[in-house]
């Protein structure tokens, strides 16, 4: 008897999902633990197990879906599978000796004396290789208008897999243009609007050099969480430049002995994380967030610190980063950065910062004006350290500057108070021990 697999819960306030990527095929053996499918939500990514050994006996619900809490998205059978791909392996020999029969009996299937119809002929689909493929493996192929009839499959008894159809779509270089429908496709029935088919760009003559990739759910998220920033905040950005020699001095004599006796390796993040906080200290308004006709000044500091990943930024949040020492901040962004990048974040990693740091110095960004991480109301962005020729007490030296930049909701926010805070950072940074005294 074949079980349901269910979405599991998501996470607090997380109500749907979307369906990344089936990592098993329909047919396939797994065992009790196995990933089934891969779940993206607005932050993180779930992947649902198999609770016992069996065969994935169908797929409900195709890539790019969305899902609900406690949905069916598909089914889990007794078995090994090798028996569900011996029997799909004779089905196919099967299908291919019936469509020789059926070949022959045509004149009397014309004449209304042949046999009946199968269930997919009686359902409008003709015998066209859809037997051997996954949902989402059909869905792609109707999306690019290819004849599952056309293609090899490679998968286990001739099974049509994802690969056999984006080959055939890129061998073909326009899918989708050389058959067109005769009358245009009736609306939806259930109230939910159509989606078009990708199509290529017309008349470039380049669709073979053209590759569609669907944007993951997060990416989706991280667009439209910018674009509401943009327009919600009054933003605006201000900017000044540091002096880095006496933290880089500093750091070249204490590194090696501070990474033995820690554990953590002494990175410039720390330092800029402690001159925030000493700064967020003197400029409450920064570390606030606006709620209606109120302003919400928060006695707490959850540092926010900006990670790349192959899926887009993500923002884990560094908990009273206040009361932390150099070695604990240090740990923290490198345990946060690591689990990002392997996808293991959790909601809770996620949430409630109150102000966020982002350093596109280490991809080479000389300058840029960050986006706030809403409902914060200020984010700080380093960037590359250069040397420059600055005058110093009348002389031109060579000094190793970083420019930073301060965007801030006006909102809430003055001019005055802006470069106020950023001065104060350029002093703590320029003076690192009385980073101490803040602490």
């Amino acid at each position: 008897m074949a079980d349901e697999i269910h979405v599991p819960e998501l996470g607090e306030s997380v109500a749907d999902a979307t369906v990344g990527r089936w990592l098993k095929q329909e047919g396939e053996a797994v065992s009790a633990g196995d990933a089934l499918v891969e779940l993206e939500t607005d932050k993180i990514n779930f992947e649902v197990e198999a609770e016992h050994d069996g065969v994935l006996e169908s797929i409900a619900k195709a890539e790019g879906d969305t899902v609900t809490v406690g949905e069916v998205i598909g089914t889990l059978g007794e078995g090994n599978g090798s028996v569900s791909q011996q029997q799909e392996a004779e089905a196919s020999e099967e299908g291919a000796s019936g469509e020789e029969e059926a070949a022959e009996e045509q004149p009397e299937a014309e004449s209304g004396t042949g046999s009946r119809p199968s269930a997919e002929e009686a359902n409008g689909h003709r015998e066209d290789g859809g037997g051997r493929a996954s949902p989402s493996v059909r869905k792609l192929a109707e999306e690019y208008g290819v004849q599952l009839a056309e293609v090899s499959g490679s998968g286990s008894g001739g099974r049509i897999t994802r690969d056999d159809v984006e080959r055939l779509i890129r061998s073909q270089g326009a899918p989708g243009t050389t058959t067109a429908p005769e009358k245009p496709a009736e609306p939806e029935t259930d109230g939910k609007a159509q989606q078009p088919a990708p199509q290529p760009a017309a008349g470039n003559g380049r669709a073979d050099l053209e590759e569609r990739v669907r944007v993951s759910r997060r990416r989706q998220t991280i667009a439209q969480r910018l674009v509401e920033s943009q327009q919600t905040a009054a933003m605006l950005t201000t900017f000044n430049e540091v002096d880095m020699s006496a933290v880089m001095a500093l750091r070249k004599r204490r590194k090696e002995s501070f990474q033995e006796r820690t554990g953590a390796r002494l990175g410039f993040m720390s330092f800029f994380a402690k001159a925030a906080m000493g700064a967020l200290k003197a400029y409450p308004k920064v570390n606030a967030e606006l709620q209606g006709n109120e302003l919400v000044l928060k006695k707490y500091y959850d540092l926010g610190v900006a990670v790349s990943t192959d899926e887009g930024l993500v923002v884990p949040v560094v908990r009273d980063a206040d009361r932390k020492s150099f070695a604990e901040i240090e740990g923290g962004i490198a345990d946060l950065a690591v689990k990002a990048r392997e996808g293991k974040l959790k909601l809770e990693d996620l949430t409630g910062g109150t102000f966020t740091i982002t350093n596109g110095g280490i991809f080479g960004s000389l300058l840029s004006t960050p986006i706030l991480t809403m409902p914060q109301v200020a984010i700080l962005g380093m960037h590359k350290i250069q040397e420059r020729p600055m005058v110093v007490d009348g002389e031109v030296k060579v000094r190793p500057m970083m420019y930073l930049a301060l965007s801030y909701d006006h909102r809430v926010i003055d001019g005055a108070e802006a470069v106020g805070f950023l001065v104060r950072i350029k002093e703590l940074i320029e003076d690192p021990e009385s980073l101490l005294l803040e602490g």
